[in-house]
């Protein structure tokens, strides 16, 4: 028996089976790199989910981890860590300039989310939240609920009251279901679960036009689409608008467990001693972490860079739609959040590209989901095209003899010597990243 099917029989026989796992062992990572325990080595195109956002063990996390679990890794929320003070003002710095609540998971940050708005609606009688259709905010029974997807909450029935559903980028639709008992509306910058739909600029801005109109919060669920993925900070920054409060999760410690709500002033104190808490939220040592994340994002230019090799890998995405029409349909998405649509289910094709060494994820039925680390690798992207080239001619039995045209030219690409082998064209039309806040390398840093 191999070592692999060693772990297979352990999750057989002791783990819960909530997952539907692929049937490979990862032991290793570094970089956009996984091995698994026989020795075969695949490129990471998923990121745990969009979890790694600047690759496997890299250098900077790992020290700031060894770190500070030789000093400090946890103490109780009844006393005060100064990473966590650190860490709050640099998110409110890059957004919002309110306050910070920390956690350990998406679900957990809107759960929060979900519990501010009650909490500020309970006064004025409000307490039904507005979420879209085909979203998804978690899988506790009240971010359950506020996801939009009958197929993800069917068996928890009944579901917590307080939740109803728009379609996404329809603002008409927003506007049918407002009544004087709505608190809140709560929405992805980009549909992830969802088969990578992003949000069109004037549903964006409408909303937060109706919603300052009829005085209700705006709430954006970051999880997925947060910390730099698609080429700003955050998600909504691309669309010029500001919610009243969003979550983070996923990226935000680059794999160590991790949430968080970030406030506008007009939710900053809403939440008083009593009211919400998480024992492990906001650590010192998840903060250290998170800290970290956000200096190597600022120090190896990663918005920039995400923004480039999003446009790259977009743009040879959309050169294997020509060619390969109609198997493949669409490429859509923003940054290094983008989606590859089919005529079909995209399992073969996920199943075929982790056969030959290429990690994506099949999402919303025909949907294959890229998420690669924000420093991931000009020639790396070209290999994953490569790799999605051969699989496609395999499943539709086309010719591959030909090197397929338009393939993109190499630029300069301004990064850190982590980065520096990995150049890209200029984008095309992503918004330019935010300038960064006026926090010091120190500040930015754990103590």
């Amino acid at each position: 028996m191999t070592k692999s099917e060693d772990t297979l029989q352990l999750f057989d026989q002791y783990v819960i089976p909530s997952y539907n796992r692929k049937p490979i062992v990862l032991v290793r990572g570094k970089g956009t790199k996984v091995w698994d325990a026989d020795g075969k080595v695949y490129l990471d195109f998923l990121a745990g989910i969009a979890v790694t956002g600047v690759g496997h063990s890299h250098p900077a996390i790992i020290e700031a981890i060894q770190r500070q679990a030789e000093q400090l890794i946890h103490i109780s929320n009844l006393y005060y860590n100064e990473n966590q003070g650190l860490l709050a003002k640099t998110l409110a710095e890059l957004a919002l300039n309110g306050k910070c609540f920390f956690c350990n998971s998406g679900a957990e940050a809107n759960e929060a989310l979900i519990k501010l708005a009650r909490l500020w609606g309970h006064d004025r009688n409000r307490f039904e939240i507005i979420s879209m259709r085909n979203s998804f905010h978690g899988r506790t029974l009240a971010t359950l609920a506020a996801t939009g997807q009958t197929k993800i909450q069917a068996g928890f029935e009944p579901l917590p009251p307080g939740f109803v559903y728009a379609d996404f980028n329809n603002l008409d639709s927003v506007k049918a279901v407002i009544t004087d008992k709505t608190a809140a509306v709560i929405v992805e910058a980009i549909q992830g679960e969802g088969g990578i739909i992003p949000a069109q600029p004037e549903f964006m801005q409408g909303l937060r036009e109706l919603c300052n109109e009829r005085d209700i919060l705006m709430l954006c669920d970051e999880v997925q689409c947060g910390m730099g993925r698609t080429g700003q900070w955050f998600a909504f920054q691309a669309y010029d608008v500001k919610p009243d409060a969003f979550s983070l999760a996923k990226s935000l410690a680059d794999g160590y467990p991790m949430g968080a709500i970030v406030t506008g002033p007009k939710l900053a104190d809403v939440f008083q001693p009593g009211k919400h808490a998480s024992t492990f939220g906001g650590s010192p040592l998840a903060c250290a972490t998170a800290l970290a994340m956000i200096r190597i994002i600022r120090e190896e230019g990663l918005l920039q860079h995400a923004t480039q090799m999003g446009d790259r890998f977009k743009k040879g995405l959309q050169v294997l739609v020509e060619k390969y029409n109609p198997y493949l349909v669409e490429a859509r998405g923003m940054g290094l959040m983008l989606g590859l649509i089919l005529n079909q289910s995209a399992k073969d094709l996920e199943t075929k590209l982790m056969d030959i060494g290429l990690l994506s994820l099949a999402t919303a039925e025909n949907v294959l989901r890229f998420l690669p680390p924000l420093n991931v690798k000009e020639n790396e992207v070209d290999e994953a095209l490569d790799i999605l080239d051969d699989c496609c001619a395999e499943l539709t039995g086309a010719s591959n003899q030909e090197e397929t045209d338009a393939e993109p030219e190499p630029v300069e690409t301004p990064v850190s010597s982590d980065t520096a082998d990995a150049a890209a064209p200029e984008p095309a039309q992503a918004a330019e990243p935010p300038a960064a806040p006026k926090v010091s390398a120190e500040q930015a840093a754990q103590p």
